[in-house]
């Protein structure tokens, strides 16, 4: 390289040499390291805008896990509002899991509650019936008829014996579901109210109810960006599926949901029967997209894509909980599967999932330059307010429950067809049960998350996802190997006590 007549010597390596046929090692995200380049742009011009699948498009490279303990409503409502995209689990029966599809695509806002519902015939007998709630609501068949407040209970006299239905205030202001944060808050606001009912503008289901509370919880996020919404205004929303033969119910049920894209959900996903069930969904519902996977090789990719995949998912083994690497000897370490997948996929306009193995910002940064489109994350969202599951304390900490969907724990509900294994009659796990801390609301760590993630492309002179990946393909971009020692230079060390907090 020449600069003023002087010649430097070009430092780092190339993509193509570092990951060359030659080499035989596998590489994880921590193995390699970027060089920084020139800087001519500021952070917030950053654009993370990318493609989940051939169709789909997203403000933020973010995907949810299909983790029966990380991807349920309240999750993707919340991802959808970020401008990612959930994928919702199939560790469930089809109606089940299609129930919960409708559950995002009734919301337009980041967040599922829980209403107290009651009959007209029931009683109160404590106030412990209202839980956290200030009000119960009076239904029949789902559909509402009144509302009892605290204070309506209170004015009771001694005999709490009486019906619901006898003192409940008929009268209610209600909003609809589909209600965006901003047209709910206002609506609350112009009439002076402390919370609203929030009904499903289909058959007046009662779905939520909205608080003055919730207003400043959320107001007290960051600001939202462009959510992922369909041409119908609905929130985006995926769904795993497995590939038997049964599973073409399960698709059905999920279409008539609304589902936007679903993913083949399979620990080893070069088969006959992810392949089949390819071409069945494109065949059968050709407007759908389908992402296949997991992958890791160039070779596997080619046979999905030739199959009609509209998006790759690529890991084995690379999850914090998944130990099919240990179990099965098989898998490949994150850097180079998504080096290698992309390589080809790019070549025919398929992006690609890089999943697992993202434990910070700087794992989501070299996963999109080596070649990803969007990161699917499992640990990093599990814990958070919107998984699901109920905290508990360990060791004086406030934990939520993540397992892998290969752990004999999950395989029990079903989702041993994700490892060819339900017609086993011996089960082998390939994942375990762990728990992770309170992470907070993803609608505060996400949106920092992508502030850090712009950073790391500003050092590396990229104002965007395309962008990064032509200088990685033009070798402008240049890597290298860390030894153990760098790997322990580059985090923090040396200190007797610390605080990490990224934000």
């Amino acid at each position: 390289m020449n600069m003023n007549g002087i010649e430097i010597e070009e430092d780092g390596l190339s993509s193509a040499s570092l990951f060359s046929k030659t080499n035989p090692y596998s590489y994880t995200y921590d193995d390699v390291i970027f060089l920084p380049h020139y800087i001519d742009f500021p952070t917030d011009s950053v654009n993370l805008t990318t493609k989940l699948t051939k169709n789909i498009n997203l403000s933020i490279p973010c995907v949810s896990s299909p983790m029966d303990t990380v991807t349920e409503s309240y999750m993707a409502v919340s991802m959808a509002a970020l401008g990612g995209i959930a994928i919702i689990h199939n560790n469930n029966n089809g109606v089940d899991q299609a129930g919960l599809v409708r559950s995002v695509k009734s919301r337009r806002i980041p967040f599922v509650s829980d209403p107290i519902v009651m009959s007209f015939n029931d009683c109160i007998h404590s106030v412990d019936d209202f839980g956290d709630s200030p009000c119960v609501f009076v239904t029949d068949s789902n559909k509402l008829l009144g509302v009892v407040s605290k204070l309506d209970w209170e004015r009771l006299s001694d005999n709490k014996s009486v019906k619901v239905g006898e003192y409940m205030s008929k009268s209610v202001l209600k909003g609809l579901s589909s209600y965006s944060f901003e047209q709910a808050a206002t609506f609350l606001a112009a009439n002076k109210l402390d919370y609203l009912p929030l009904v499903n503008e289909v058959d007046g289901e009662v779905m939520d109810l909205f608080t003055s509370d919730d207003v400043e919880r959320i107001r007290g996020f960051p600001k939202l960006g462009a959510p992922s919404v369909g041409k119908d205004g609905k929130f985006l929303v995926g769904a795993a599926i497995g590939t038997r033969e049964q599973e073409k119910e399960r698709l059905e049920h999920l279409v008539k949901a609304g589902v936007n894209v679903v993913v083949l959900d399979s620990s080893q996903g070069n088969s006959i029967y992810q392949l089949d069930m390819i071409k069945y969904v494109k065949r059968t519902y050709p407007d759908l997209d389908v992402i296949g996977g997991n992958i890791v090789t160039a070779y596997q990719a080619q046979n999905l894509i030739e199959a009609g995949a509209d998006g790759l998912r690529v890991g084995m083994g690379s999850g914090s909980i998944c130990t099919t690497q240990e179990v099965c000897a098989v898998g490949r370490g994150q850097a180079t599967a998504v080096y290698k997948v992309s390589s080809i996929a790019s070549k025919q306009g398929v992006p690609v999932i890089a999943d697992g193995g993202i434990a910070n910002s700087g794992h989501i940064v070299k996963a999109l330059v080596l070649g990803a489109s969007t990161v699917m994350m499992g640990s990093f969202l599990a814990g958070s307010n919107e998984a699901p599951g109920v905290y508990e304390s360990q060791g004086g900490h406030r934990v939520k429950k993540y397992r892998g969907m290969g752990s004999l724990e999950a395989m029990t509900k079903g989702s041993d067809a994700r490892y060819l294994g339900d017609t086993s009659k011996l089960k082998v796990a390939q994942g375990v049960v762990g728990a992770v801390a309170d992470k907070g609301s993803v609608l505060k760590f996400i949106p920092y998350t992508m502030q850090a993630v712009k950073q790391g492309f500003q050092d590396l002179g990229a104002p965007s996802v395309e962008s990064a990946h032509k200088l990685l393909q033009s070798s402008v971009l240049r890597l290298e190997v860390r030894t153990g020692a760098a790997q322990a230079e580059g985090g923090v060390h040396d200190l007797l006590s610390y605080a990490k907090k990224p934000f």
